[in-house]
């Protein structure tokens, strides 16, 4: 028990609230940034935001009493351990006498786990499948988990489909038992094998009660690799079961528990960690930090700030007594816990989660090994699990980022960067006609170097006097993320990126030019490399000419590249188009034929549908998306058009008139939605409904049944 005197708590927090009956065991997603989101899951003691951590609650021994987790630390879950509680009689008979809330005297979301790490520990376990079970629900837990057999790094293969094949084996009687009230974790087997760690995800994922299905997917077998530090095995399990685990359920490293790891995790899908860390580090004089972990002894000054630590210097906590300096310490490291995982939380909000997990994954040689090794699958993926898992990861990120994006040896590699390269050498083409009305291929590229963004204050007097020189000239911007056309100089990451002004003076490496003009199929084309000089002398006839034909291709390339209208239907839509400018010159409006239908974004430089907009995208394909299920056999294309989302019928009086599309009312999407990126709502007819921003993606939408899937930005049956 602490010393401190509850008086002391920053705040006494109400109990929480039980989800509605109808909400039990569902997750939503609320934000997502590529593999990485902020879920809900409902439970009968109130929603456990995720990503976060279940503190491990010894029941015979609290280094940290439970109800100061929730009062202080604002701890919405915890973990025990049931089959510790089933073992000792006093437990035993207090917890079904009145409950494992009251056991532990914690208001909030109580897990258990069920014995399955004792048997790795101990090699075997007293109680049964189904007693396990049963107990648990009797204690009145909110995630209990099934009794799987666990599968050490040592086994061979044989031995882990054995344990693969029991553990799912017991699922169904498993969740048969559980009932209606108690939500069942789901552990993922399958040893150091990616294969059958798809398999165990994808069965396990297919099971269902009478009831439901498991409403968390544990990954179990890990901790034996944590305690050695083999990170990249670890995040290739993560992978590998991603690729088959539903989205709908939300994803728990069993025993993964350290803030060094959290950002990574994260970032590949993890959305529940646990551990005792917190009080066995402690009890060993150990201090966790977000970057690896410190030893009292080692200490002279904290080189960590907390409250737990504050008017305390490293001596006077070494003279402490054993189990005060215990309990000091143990604070000290769920506060550090409670701050990283906030700091990721607030990281995937601002799609910055990749970055903090780069910057993390240089505080620890296995773990910077396990972060290029990742980094490999994305740009080269193959067609197992891993690499199902990498693609998605890239598909399904936003590649627009409002803000800074910090330069680093890695920058490239960030998934939305990867994703907006692809978009680009799939979908961005050379302009079809020029400024002056000629038409035909491009004669020359002119790539503009040595200058700043905004290149539309720096660069837009070169580009002007270049198109003069030659009308059919491609004009490129050089960045230290490769080239970009001109076209695209206010999308966000390319125009923020953060670093220092002598980087923009820097000179692309001539391989590096080739490649990227070979993405862009430019390759064969003379070229040239131009530092824009002195503004020279120009006719204002031919400079309005000239920026109006950049404006139309500014908007023709940015429906392309990041919403797949192919350049024959962008030019189709904005004929006849005028657009309105800032005080900082910038597009604000874009009519064309006497109709507003695009705003450009001014934070990230993507764009705004209007109604009258999203009207004519939806003329250029009127048939609905397939329904979830049915499979597609035409062709690929690279531009498949604008992503729709399906909606139910009795959904399109609420959505029709501006309301949001919510999960559970989305019969298809097209595969190529993208989260953060404009897209209709129609109905199976294919008219329009409305339109609006993605929050999810295609896959999670043909899972999700709780939660917004389109925020919805103007509906199309409203009365005028």
């Amino acid at each position: 028990m602490t010393n401190w005197p509850r008086n002391a708590f920053v705040s006494i927090r109400p109990d929480p609230n039980p989800c509605r009956p109808q909400d039990l065991g569902k997750f939503e997603i609320v934000k997502s940034d590529g593999a990485a989101r902020l879920g809900k899951l409902h439970t009968k003691h109130g929603v456990l935001n995720t990503p976060m951590l279940l503190p491990v609650v010894n029941p015979n021994i609290r280094t940290i009493e439970p109800r100061e987790m929730w009062d202080r630390y604002g701890v919405e879950g915890l973990i025990t351990n049931s089959y510790v509680i089933w073992k000792h009689d006093r437990l035993h008979e207090s917890g079904l006498k009145d409950g494992v809330h009251a056991l532990l005297d914690f208001p909030g979301v109580i897990v258990t786990d069920s014995g399955t790490f004792q048997s790795y520990v101990y090699g075997d376990v007293e109680v049964g499948v189904e007693e396990i079970v049963e107990f648990q629900k009797n204690l009145g837990v909110d995630v209990g988990t099934m009794l799987d057999v666990f599968g050490r790094p040592d086994m061979t293969r044989e031995q882990i489909e054995n344990a693969v094949e029991e553990t799912i084996s017991r699922a169904p009687i498993s969740l048969k038992l559980a009932g209606e009230k108690l939500l069942l974790n789901g552990p993922i087997q399958g040893g150091l094998y990616p294969d059958l760690r798809a398999i165990a995800g994808e069965k396990m994922g297919q099971v269902e009660g009478d009831v439901r299905g498991f409403a968390v997917h544990p990954i179990g077998g890990i901790v034996p690799l944590m305690e050695r530090q083999r990170y990249r095995e670890l995040f290739e399990i993560l992978l590998a079961a991603r690729s088959t685990i539903p989205p709908n359920r939300p994803i728990h490293l069993f025993g993964c528990g350290h803030p060094l790891l959290f950002p990574f995790a994260i970032a590949l899908g993890t959305d529940l960690f646990d551990s005792a860390a917190y009080a066995l580090f402690a009890r060993d004089n150990r201090l966790m930090t977000p970057t690896g972990t410190l030893k009292l002894a080692d200490l002279s000054e904290w080189p960590i700030s907390s409250s737990a630590l504050f008017g305390k210097t490293p001596a006077e906590v070494r003279a402490m007594g054993e189990k005060e300096r215990g309990v000091l310490i143990a604070h000290h490291n769920l506060e550090i816990t409670q701050a990283e995982l906030a700091r990721c939380r607030e990281a995937v909000r601002n799609g910055k989660i990749w970055q903090l997990a780069e910057q993390r994954s240089h505080a620890s040689p296995q773990l910077r090994e396990a972060f290029l090794w990742v980094i490999d699958q994305l740009i080269s993926s193959d067609e197992g699990p891993v690499g199902i898992s990498s693609l998605r990861g890239i598909a399904s990120t936003n590649p627009i980022r409002h803000g800074g994006e910090n330069l680093s040896e890695d920058i490239e590699f960030r998934p939305h960067i990867l994703h907006l390269k692809s978009l680009l050498a799939t979908r961005w083409r050379s302009p079809g006609s020029w400024w002056d009305s000629s038409t035909g291929e491009p004669v020359r590229v002119v790539i503009i170097e040595g200058v700043p963004p905004p290149w539309r204050e720096t660069a837009l007097h070169s580009v002007i006097s270049t198109l003069i020189e030659e009308p059919k000239a491609v004009i490129l911007l050089s960045t230290p993320i490769g080239l970009l056309p001109y076209s695209l100089e206010d999308v966000s990451p390319w125009c923020h990126i953060d670093c220092s002004d002598d980087t923009w003076s820097e000179f692309s490496d001539v391989d590096d030019i080739i490649d990227d003009l070979a993405e862009l199929g430019l390759d064969g084309l003379p070229v040239e490399r131009r530092v824009p000089g002195p503004v020279p002398e120009s006719n204002p006839v031919q400079t309005s000419e000239i920026r109006n034909w950049l404006d139309r291709c500014t908007i023709v390339d940015k429906l392309s590249v990041l919403n797949g209208i192919s350049p024959i239907d962008g030019c189709k839509i904005t004929e006849g188009m005028v657009s309105r400018r800032s005080r900082t010159d910038r597009m604000i409006n874009v009519h064309s034929n006497d109709e507003h239908i695009i705003s450009p974004r001014l934070m990230d430089g993507a764009i705004s549908l209007t109604l009258a907009g999203a009207r004519r995208l939806n003329m250029l394909n009127s048939q609905p998306p397939l329904e979830f299920g049915e499979e597609f056999d035409g062709e690929e294309v690279d531009h498949p058009g604008i992503a729709r989302v399906l909606l139910r019928d009795d959904a399109i009086p609420f959505v029709g008139v501006g309301r949001n599309v919510m999960h559970g009312y989305v019969l298809g999407a097209d595969p190529h939605l993208i989260p953060g990126q404009p897209c209709l709502v129609v109905d199976s007819e294919g008219n329009l409904v409305a339109h609006g921003i993605a929050v999810t993606g295609a896959r999670d939408m043909a899972f999700l049944s709780k939660g917004i899937a389109v925020r919805v930005r103007d509906g199309a049956l409203k009365e005028d």
